[in-house]
């Protein structure tokens, strides 16, 4: 593909005189800068325009912080939001979507090797994000004095009184703890971001970007709401698709100009697969902040009068609409402009309804963002505060104690687990197109694969938001039976269901030095630490020991009292479960594999010690995490030490069916294998006319020929 800037300027349109300078420039050189900030321009003027129309940056009659606060502290969020989004989207480009080098060929180490300069593109976004990492962190210790001023009612100030009682706010009130991890965080990344260069370093650097959304998702609306853990898990959602959506954006209009390099003395242009890639990813984006700003949405807002009738709702249907706007506009990327780029005949008037429309998206996202901000500043229509007689239950869960547990009430008592939800809807939806793709291409994929992998993730659903969840908070034995199907049923059918070989059929190979899905995944698969933790003897020596760490430490009671916990926790017990039976029955590639005698071992003492488990559980005389169970105010079921010792023989005896399932797979396994060597020795017998055999028989019968003439001699001699 010819790129722009190596066209003649006789080739731009000439008979539009209604087109000026700056339009021209957006289609040869990129958005122009005065554009790009008429984006930030658009952020502030729509929050400014929200906060006017909601009254959240009004007066108050009772502990006013004065105008400053009022308006300095949306201020700050919403720029605080940008250049966070910023950091995440440069991290993305960097890492998954930019090549790193200016020779597009070979892995990026060989390229560093050879001496081969950065990609401009490459260069420029790292060096943008750390300017935005910058801008961060400052903006996160404006949010954080300018929230304790909110709070206190009181303007900015010097004195000693004030530090101190700020000082009190960030280490011993969860809002002001919050943002001091904010900063904390910010401040890791912005420092990494202007020292890291490799890829492996970067993409521990975006996790940990991500990872810095997670106080924010905690406070606020969300933590106060009815169902604060579906709030908190959709406004984290929501997070992460916005980050990765505005923060893309931003760096296109940024990096508009130079996705073109120089190699060899010739132009090298990536704008067609640069924006492919994004687009992809922005599709998927779209669709997490859409679903989950609707699930968000409707836990606060819970009648159509409230939606219509408060300004909180109208600034909810403002900003869907916007969204909607975008997706609009996405979708003319995908499906006319992109392709149009692909072409040999692209031309100049293609780039520029591309740049003009990644500015139409600037504009609109800044105005999104300052709604979104002041939105955040506005009270939802319904009350957020508990009820001043709220249950013990209410108190320790944040829900009040479900009805008695029956037989049917097993199927019936479901309590959506937003983030699970959406891990299952993006393993179901990514499976699947997947499967599709490789069949388009001619090649087979068995059916009992996929037919597993649903199963896995129905039943993984069904753990996390069904009964078992439910039951699992106030019961110790529903929570044993949760623990147990989290971390022996739902992995066996995953990893039945091979998800990373069907990602590496499915999934193309890039060649230009940048790293996608398939090019990480092999990264990982052959990294150290992968060989560390799926390695056998480590991965069963985790399944089994992690459940004694975490339940005869304070892990437990604090995965049963924290949101992050009890999340960490699912996480950690069904990644423990898969690497251990994808070490045992697994068909996708690992860097090692135990032997099949090795492998029924390790089952056979697995098994051993969640007998020896369960059965201290049932002979236990102490309460696990009694400050929770002791202190539900449960009036049916048995007592709380009962139900323990139930736990303790449910940790048996469910522990042990699926673990003899997987040995009979391994031994299933071990028959196959011994088979196709036994076939494989055959083919190879009717190839040489079995050479080895003869061989072999040979070798005795010149055995039994030199020990014949022995004993010949021996009787000739009269011995």
């Amino acid at each position: 593909m010819v790129s722009s800037a190596a066209k003649p300027r006789s080739t731009a349109p000439q008979s539009d005189p209604g087109k000026g300078a700056a339009v021209r420039d957006a289609g040869s050189r990129g958005i122009p800068v005065p554009w790009q900030l008429a984006g930030l321009a658009a952020l502030f003027l729509g929050l400014a325009a929200a906060l006017i129309f909601s009254g959240a940056a009004a007066a108050r009659s009772v502990a006013d912080p004065g105008a400053l606060v009022r308006w300095g502290l949306p201020v700050s969020k919403a720029v605080h939001n940008v250049s966070l989004a910023t950091v995440v989207g440069g991290l993305i480009f960097a890492v998954g979507i930019l090549p790193r080098g200016l020779n597009a060929r070979g892995r990026d180490r060989e390229a560093a090797a050879n001496g081969a300069p950065e990609h401009p593109a490459f260069t420029r976004v790292l060096a943008v994000a750390a300017v935005a990492g910058a801008v961060w962190t400052l903006s996160a210790i404006a949010v954080l004095v300018l929230t304790y001023a909110d709070v206190a009612g009181q303007g900015l100030s010097g004195d000693p009184a004030f530090t101190q009682a700020l000082v009190y706010f960030m280490t011993d009130i969860e809002t002001g703890r919050a943002w001091l991890a904010v900063i904390i965080i910010a401040a890791v990344v912005t420092t990494a971001l202007f020292g890291v260069r490799s890829l492996g370093g970067l993409a521990l650097t975006l996790i940990l970007a991500l990872i810095g959304l997670v106080p924010t998702a905690l406070i606020g609306h969300s933590s106060s709401s009815s169902d604060h853990e579906g709030a908190i898990n959709s406004l984290g959602l929501h997070l992460v698709g916005v980050s990765t959506w505005v923060g893309g954006i931003i760096i296109l209009a940024l990096l508009s100009g130079i996705l073109t390099g120089t190699k060899a003395g010739a132009a090298t242009d990536i704008t067609e697969p640069t924006l492919r890639r994004f687009s992809t990813l922005a599709g998927f984006a779209f669709v997490l902040v859409f679903a989950s700003g609707i699930v968000n949405a409707s836990i606060r807002v819970t009648s159509w009068a409230d939606l219509f009738g408060s300004a909180y709702g109208q600034l909810i249907l403002a900003k869907s609409a916007a969204a909607v706007v975008l997706g609009g506009i996405g979708f003319m990327h995908r499906q006319w402009v992109i392709p149009q780029l692909g072409r040999k005949g692209s031309t100049l008037s293609s780039r520029r309804v591309l740049w003009q429309l990644v500015l139409a998206e600037l504009l609109i996202m800044g105005a999104t963002s300052g709604i979104a901000v002041a939105l955040g500043r506005s009270a939802p229509p319904q009350p957020i505060e508990p009820a001043p007689n709220a249950s013990p239950a209410f108190i320790l869960s944040g829900y009040d104690l479900p009805p008695e547990l029956t037989p049917e009430r097993w199927l019936t008592e479901w309590r959506l687990d937003w983030l699970w939800v959406a891990v299952a809807l993006f393993g179901l939806v990514t499976y699947l197109l997947g499967v599709a793709k490789v069949r388009r291409r001619g090649d087979s994929w068995q059916w009992f694969r996929s037919l597993n992998w649903v199963i896995g993730l129905v039943v993984l659903t069904y753990i996390t938001s069904g009964p078992p969840s439910v039951y699992g908070r106030v019961l110790f034995s529903a929570h044993m039976v949760d623990h147990m199907a989290l971390t022996m049923v739902a992995p066996i059918f995953l990893v039945l269901g091979a998800p990373v070989t069907l990602a590496l059929r499915a999934l193309p190979a890039r060649g230009d030095g940048s790293r996608g899905t398939r090019e990480w995944l092999l990264v990982f698969v052959h990294s150290k630490f992968s060989q560390l933790v799926t390695h056998p003897l480590f991965a069963a020596a985790n399944f089994a020991g992690s459940i004694v760490l975490f339940y005869y430490s304070d892990l437990f009671g604090f995965a049963m009292r924290e949101h992050v916990g009890h999340e960490l926790m699912n996480l950690h017990f069904l990644l423990t479960g898969y690497i251990f039976v994808l070490s045992m029955i697994g068909t996708d590639p690992l860097p090692l594999r135990a032997p099949y005698p090795m492998r029924l071992l390790l089952l056979l003492a697995t098994m051993g010690f969640h007998a020896f488990f369960g059965v201290s559980i049932m002979g236990g005389t102490g309460l696990l995490a009694a400050d929770y169970f002791g202190n539900l105010g449960r009036a049916w079921g048995p007592s709380a030490l009962v139900d323990q010792q139930t736990g303790g023989a449910v940790a048996w005896g469910i522990g042990e069916v699926p673990t003899l399932l997987v040995a009979i797979g391994v031994a299933i396994m071990w028959s196959r294998s011994d088979q196709r060597e036994t076939k494989r020795v055959d083919r190879a017998a009717d190839r040489n006319n079995d050479a080895d055999l003869t061989a072999y028989n040979d070798m005795f019968a010149k055995l039994a020929e030199r020990d014949a003439k022995l004993a010949e001699r021996n009787k000739l001699e009269g011995r």
